[in-house]
């Protein structure tokens, strides 16, 4: 029998096991930590990325920037795409998942060292998330969701860490005027689908204080044809999903035609086909006639006669918005239509802004959808406004659905930290140590903030210590602007806690995903040359 050895991987893979493997995790989500670190806080410096095709990412959001960031890495893919889910999930906190679960992994490299098995580790640190995500809860006040000022200071806190905090009141309240319109409460439940129906149109030109949230929509469109209409007061809309034009056949078609008098009868066909759409929709007197597909000549002359706007080609999602701002039903049969399906709106009125004309169907009497205007110098001046404003409708949402709040500041971290480090002090054996290093992670946001500030990051952090070592000053963090430490209650900054809870958990699954992972194997295969001596048939099939 032979002895030779069994080739299981291919000799080209590259392979890391065991502590290696850890430890190259642990290093590239402290990289990709460090990398934004910079960004958290009122004072936070900017970044500015250029991507392959060239062009310039001015900003200061944790998710903007890593999502522009070509890693390779798989641990630092992972801790890039905790942002990503950050982002989706809560809006907010993208910067402080990133850091925090760096901060983890960091700190769990100690143990690994001295030979704690990392199921241990990972066991601990669920164990400390409960307990923290108990500890915020129990920290958090509700406030009066209808109470517009509260829930502004709010989305203003959210907003002092952002590019845009210079005008603060307004993104406060383009934000809180967009969510409210778009809050849909049906029985108990409460619906904001802000991103589906809030569509935000960015039109370079015109100062920021210009930017507006339309009680209707804005779309990039004008009407069919020059001597149609382009104000219309209190118009009759009609939407439709489907074309008004003869309709061809599905399949491939064939006709034959033996005279000149069947040929004329075809065209005529086609031409009653399209008039009898065309008269099922004046039956209802509509002003203004919208399709997501094509209008033919004939139809548009017709229309143009009786005095109707058209506009054509629109897209699904557009014309989604108009029916819940007008509250018009999107019919595909024009024979189909009834008068509860016409929609109806204050002004229908086509403007030119530079060199493109825009759609505005705005004065609607209760709509649930509209259009916010961004108005700025630059195109990189007005995408930081988006993902800004972005931002404050994430958190005037989370309040929205959840009214509960924590101080802002690095209060709340302060505040669980202290309660894990008096609960690891009751916890017996190997896990101890780790269980207390959740809370001493904890510690990087206050320590962060105080970074990029420029204050003397000991002595703060001393004095914010003591503040919650009696656990009565719950409430104290840093002062962003300042560097001092303050009553974050009295200086009113306020951050929802679902965000919180949200950055906890995934900061906390995220460190402990990658400590499980005790071997990174990459294939390197080399590429076979097209027609090549070493082609198989795996290569040709």
């Amino acid at each position: 029998m032979s002895n030779a050895p069994i080739v299981v991987l291919n000799p080209n893979a590259k392979r890391e096991q065991g502590r290696r493997a850890q430890l190259t995790n642990i290093a590239a989500a402290k990289a990709v930590g460090d990398i934004i670190r910079t960004t958290l806080g009122p004072r936070a410096m900017l970044k500015m990325i250029l991507d392959a095709q060239g062009s310039v990412v001015l900003t200061n959001d944790g998710n903007a920037i890593l999502r522009e960031i070509d890693v390779q890495h798989p641990a630092a893919k992972s801790i890039i795409e905790l942002s990503k889910t950050q982002d989706e999930g809560v809006g907010d906190g993208t910067t402080s998942v990133a850091v925090l679960a760096g901060e983890l992994l960091a700190l769990a490299e100690p143990f690994l060292e001295r030979n704690i098995h990392p199921t241990v580790i990972v066991g601990a640190y669920f164990r400390a998330l409960d307990d923290a995500v108990n500890a915020a809860e129990s920290a958090a006040l509700v406030i009066d969701q209808d109470n517009a000022e509260e829930v502004g200071k709010v989305i203003a806190s959210c907003l002092g860490t952002k590019f845009m905090n210079r005008w603060a009141k307004l993104m406060v309240h383009l934000a809180l005027q967009a969510v409210k319109t778009v809050m849909v409460k049906t029985n108990d439940r409460i619906s904001i689908d802000f991103k589906n129906y809030a569509k935000v149109e960015k039109i370079p030109g015109g100062e920021i204080s210009d930017s507006e949230v339309l009680d209707g929509v804005i779309i990039n469109k004008d009407v069919c044809l020059g001597n149609m209409k382009r104000k219309i007061e209190n118009p009759r809309i009609i939407l439709l999903d489907s074309p008004l034009e003869y309709r061809k056949g599905d399949s491939q078609t064939n006709v034959e035609i033996t005279s000149e008098a069947d040929w004329g009868r075809l065209l005529r066909l086609e031409e009653e086909f399209v008039e009898k759409a065309v008269a099922d929709l004046l039956k209802h007197k509509p002003d203004l006639v919208i399709t997501e597909k094509g209008i033919s000549d004939l139809a548009l002359h017709l229309l143009q006669k009786a005095g109707v706007a058209c506009i054509r080609r629109l897209r699904k999602t557009d014309n989604n918005r108009i029916a819940r701002a007008t509250g018009a039903v999107i019919v595909n049969r024009p024979e189909e239509l009834k008068e509860s399906d016409v929609g109806s709106a204050g002004l229908f009125e086509v403007r030119k802004i530079g060199d493109e004309y825009f759609t505005y169907i705005v004065q609607c009497a209760a709509p649930k959808a509209c259009s916010i205007v961004l108005r700025g110098g630059s195109k990189d001046v007005l995408n930081e406004i988006e993902r800004n404003l972005m931002d404050a409708m994430c958190v005037a949402r989370n309040v929205m659905l959840n009214p509960k709040l924590v101080p802002g500041g690095g209060a709340i971290e302060m505040t669980v930290s202290q309660v894990l480090a008096a609960k690891a002090k009751t916890i017996q054996g190997t896990s101890q140590a780790p269980y207390a290093a959740v809370g001493e992670a904890l510690e990087v946001i206050p320590r962060t903030l105080a970074e990029n500030c420029g204050a003397n990051v000991i002595r703060v952090l001393t004095q914010l210590r003591a503040k919650h070592a009696d656990g009565a000053n719950t409430s104290w963090g840093i002062d962003g602007n300042k560097g001092v430490v303050t009553d974050m209650v009295t200086l009113g900054v306020w951050e929802p806690l679902e965000v919180k809870v949200q950055t906890l958990k995934t900061a906390v699954e995220a460190a402990a995903m990658l400590l499980r992972i005790d071997d990174i194997v990459s294939g390197i295969s080399k590429k076979k040359e097209h027609g090549g001596p070493n082609m198989d048939q795996d290569d040709l099939d």
